[in-house]
């Protein structure tokens, strides 16, 4: 695991988290169970924040992406530690919205938004939109014009950086269903068709370049594609952006395959951002744009671990074993989607060395509901507690009610306390939306 302080193995040869015993966390709230480092959460916006606010004068806003863990709760930690937020559905920004987040710190993301979801947001005078189609600029113009307002919008483009990062994930490629690319001149049509709409305010561009990127020279490329762009835009049109948003992307360990990232490795990043956007623009004759980045893996990713009650364990001589849990792909389907590669670790016998190769796999009803494959654990036994590390980005945020499973409970830790911030579904929740025709009756 990538220990810290407030993730690690105690006394008792059982992992803690935030000040809590694990072992002591499943008894009290059962499994499966999502637990979130608060301390961890609240530590990342800052190394954001601050990073932007000490090297580029505070000229720039850390925007937590949603779609990574989306909850009340981590709406309130953002607004508190002073970032803003990209949501990417109604369902988001109502989350945001409901707890008071300041909507002028809102950027609602998304490539085909409904029309409603579009009216509700200006409604509510969400501070940026990201305009992602011809038809969205189209709807938006009419709804701010029946609102008696100027929206404030910036494009989303395809700067032509290719990321080294999974394929299913990557979005800035030029198939790809996001944004417009600047390769094939749709970036510029998009721009001078915004330009020339009397409602709409263009602020500048967004660009987003994949996930789980470790290499820093992609995202300095990334800023020299875009500064290039907006100064082709400004001489052919004089319109210089005021805006620049990067993205998010930054990525995490999962396993050890994978770099185990400190706090100053994200600091480095944002720093070769800034100093590349610094020097591109001075070259460009350009002024500083404001500054906008989209941490969301980063900040709630190691942030998250997933407990789990070991069931059976199965063992098919001369091939694996099978350790089966009480989760699976409906609280956790990044396996079955990308074939994601997790740690894990026995959190009652965290000291024990590890003596097994074997696959963990879920309760649904689907062969390919599998956790994790050839996984190193002590010999394991029903009823061990599993924890599965670096579960706190895009987990609770893809689960579902497959089988009619319950999506598990969050819960937030810090300083040696644990409460829910998700609560458990019951067999009624499950139900609740059912209902049966007059003629079935």
């Amino acid at each position: 695991m990538n220990e810290r302080d407030t993730l690690k193995i105690n006394s008792k040869g059982h992992l803690e988290i935030g000040g809590k015993d694990t072992v002591d966390l499943a008894e009290e709230f059962g499994t499966p169970l999502y637990v979130f480092d608060e301390k961890h959460i609240r530590d990342m916006m800052s190394v954001y924040r601050n990073t932007i606010n000490d090297e580029y004068d505070g000229n720039g806003l850390v925007l937590y992406a949603s779609k990574a863990f989306s909850c009340k709760a981590i709406y309130r930690i953002a607004a508190q530690e002073n970032i803003g937020v990209d949501v990417v559905s109604g369902g988001e920004l109502y989350t945001a919205l409901s707890v008071g987040f300041p909507a002028d710190k809102i950027y609602f993301h998304g490539n085909n938004k409904l029309f409603k979801e579009l009216a509700y947001a200006v409604k509510n005078k969400v501070g940026t939109i990201v305009v992602d189609s011809f038809k969205e600029a189209d709807e938006l113009n009419e709804l701010a014009k029946n609102h008696h307002l100027h929206q404030n919008v910036i494009i989303r483009i395809n700067p032509g950086v290719e990321a080294h990062t999974h394929a299913y994930i990557q979005t800035a490629r030029s198939d790809s269903k996001f944004g417009f690319s600047v390769s094939d001149g749709s970036a510029e049509k998009i721009v001078k068709y915004v330009l020339d709409k009397k409602n709409l305010a263009l602020k500048g561009f967004h660009c987003h370049i994949g996930s789980q990127i470790f290499e820093n020279e992609s995202f300095i490329l990334a800023v020299q594609k875009m500064v290039a762009f907006i100064a082709e835009i400004k001489q052919k049109y004089g319109f210089e952006a005021d805006v620049l948003n990067l993205g998010g992307g930054f990525g995490i360990w999962y396993n050890s395959e994978d770099p185990k990232q400190k706090t100053t490795d994200y600091q480095i990043t944002v720093h070769g951002i800034i100093a590349a956007l610094k020097e591109t623009t001075a070259r460009y004759k350009l002024k500083q744009p404001y500054l906008l980045i989209e941490p969301g893996r980063s900040i709630v990713g190691e942030a998250g671990i997933t407990l789990y009650t070991v069931g059976s364990v199965k063992e098919i001589a001369g091939i694996k074993k099978y350790v089966a849990i009480d989760g699976g792909m409906f609280e956790n389907p990044r396996y079955a989607l990308y074939q994601s590669k997790y740690e894990v670790l026995l959190a009652n016998r965290a000291n024990e060395k590890c003596t097994e190769r074997v696959t963990v796999a879920g309760k649904c009803c689907e062969s390919g509901d599998i956790i994790a494959v050839d996984v190193a654990v002590p010999n394991p036994q029903s009823g061990d507690i599993m924890a599965v590390f670096s579960t706190g980005a895009y987990n609770y945020s893809m689960a579902s009610n497959y089988n009619r499973n319950f999506v598990p409970p969050a819960i937030l830790v810090k300083d040696g306390k644990a409460e829910y911030i998700i609560k458990p579904q019951t067999y009624e929740d499950i139900v609740r939306n059912d209902t049966v025709p007059d003629y079935l009756k």
